[in-house]
Parts: C-alpha cells; sequence; structure tokens
C-alpha cells in the first residue's frame, strides 16, 4: 500500500465511470489507477501490485471473466499478477448466471450497475480486511535479500537496492525457490510472457544487471548463479551441500 492508503485498478471502458470512481475514491482516501481495456489492465499490473481490483465485465477487447480468470491462474513464478488480489466484478448485467459465472471465474464480490457508491466502497472496505487477515505483509527473505512484493522494495545486508521492474520480477522469481535452477523458458514466460525463448537476450542481460546490483551491496555473495547449458538460480549451491 502507498503510505497506509490502498491501491485501487479500476477496469472499465465507459469514460463517465472512471472520471467519477476514481475522482470519488481519491477523496476517500484510495490510491486509483484506471485501465478502459483488458490490455491496459495487463500493462499496469506488469507496473505495480493493486490492493483490489474493481473489474468490469464487459471490455472492448475482452470479457472481464477472462481477465478474472487469467489472474487467478497466473503461474506461482509471476509476479505480473497476484492470483490473489480481491477482485470486485461490475456488470451492466445483474442475471445470477452472470453472478455464477463470476464467481466460478474467481470473482470475490459481484456488483451490478448502476452501483450505490457507498455499499461498493463498503464492500471493497471488507474485502481489504479480510484480504490483509489472510496474507499480511508479503515478503521474502533469502541469503541476506529481503523483498517485499507489495511495496518491491529490496534490501541487501540492509541497504536498498534500486532495481527496474523487470529487475525486481526476475529477482522474486528466483526468491521463492533459491537453490533451484529455473530453465530459461520457464522465467522468460513467467517475467516477460514469451512462449518460446527464440534467440532473445533479453533474460541474459537483465541477469547480468541484476547480478552487478546485487553484488554491489553485498561483494562476499554471488548471487545469480548462471548454470550453463541449463538456466539460472538465486543462490549457488556449495560443492557437497
Amino acid at each position: 500500500m502507498s503510505e497506509n492508503r490502498p491501491v485501487v485498478l479500476v477496469v472499465d471502458d465507459e469514460p463517465h465511470i472512471l472520471s467519477f470512481l476514481t475522482e470519488n475514491l481519491v477523496t476517500d482516501d484510495f490510491v486509483v489507477h484506471s485501465a478502459p481495456s483488458a490490455a491496459h489492465a495487463r500493462s499496469k499490473l506488469g507496473a505495480f501490485r493493486p490492493d483490489l481490483i474493481l473489474l468490469d465485465v464487459g471490455l472492448p477487447d475482452s470479457s472481464g471473466f477472462e481477465l478474472c480468470r487469467e489472474i487467478r491462474d497466473a503461474d506461482p513464478l509471476q509476479v505480473r499478477f497476484d492470483p490473489d488480489v480481491p477482485v470486485i466484478m461490475l456488470t451492466a448485467r445483474a442475471e445470477e448466471v452472470d453472478r455464477v459465472r463470476g464467481f466460478q471465474r474467481g470473482a470475490d464480490d459481484f456488483v451490478p450497475k448502476p452501483f450505490h457508491y457507498p455499499e461498493l466502497v463498503a464492500r471493497m472496505h471488507a474485502l481489504l480486511r479480510r484480504s490483509r487477515a489472510q496474507l499480511g505483509r508479503e515478503v521474502l527473505q533469502v541469503a541476506g535479500i529481503n523483498i517485499d512484493l507489495s511495496t518491491r522494495e529490496v534490501y541487501v545486508g540492509g541497504a536498498p537496492v534500486a532495481l527496474s521492474a523487470k529487475e525486481f520480477m526476475l529477482l522474486a522469481a528466483l526468491a521463492r525457490q533459491p537453490r533451484r535452477v529455473f530453465r530459461k523458458h520457464e522465467l522468460l514466460e513467467s517475467v516477460w510472457g514469451f512462449r518460446s525463448q527464440g534467440t532473445t537476450r533479453t533474460l541474459d542481460s537483465h541477469a547480468s544487471r541484476l547480478r552487478i546490483k546485487l553484488r554491489a551491496a553485498s561483494p562476499e555473495q554471488p548471487y545469480i548463479d548462471n548454470v550453463w547449458g541449463v538456466g539460472y538460480r538465486l543462490v549457488a549451491v556449495e560443492e557437497g551441500a
């Protein structure tokens, strides 16, 4: 969260709804990001992690149902999408079959349009309270590195390390199983969304920059082990270990 203010992503293709929700939620101490399509929402989710998503069912380039399912089915390695983020679906259709379909895709709540704003905010706060109680603060701690998945802050030996978005995503993916060797195609898919390895040097260049930054903060620890012909792991395994 930003200064204890919940971060909300509003996904809706109706400009007047985006404007109304943004103006009122900001007034009610939310940090608000907006997206008019599923593609824009995916881009936003690749840049930051919201505490809650308000997701319209009818989007111009996809179905809100499908985007919700995509979020819920995200690979555990993938930090682009948080599969546990609370989702409230908004729809102009109030039929029972639509509500059931939304819940089947992983929605936490369902609010028909036109909605009553105070009720919507009350539902948002209720979901946020449950989410905080279930998850707490998400921090990975491994080999002297502290990785806060909520704020995207990284500390090595207590010192902050500034990483780009992709460098952070790569580090978080490796840190979940720090001694496991992740194959390149796994990391390319989970961090960049690539379905095939191709000839890209994207992973290698990001791994190299990440290694340099971590080594600068902790010269004695050889982070980012390149296992030739296979892939990468965060912490090298000593011989005989």
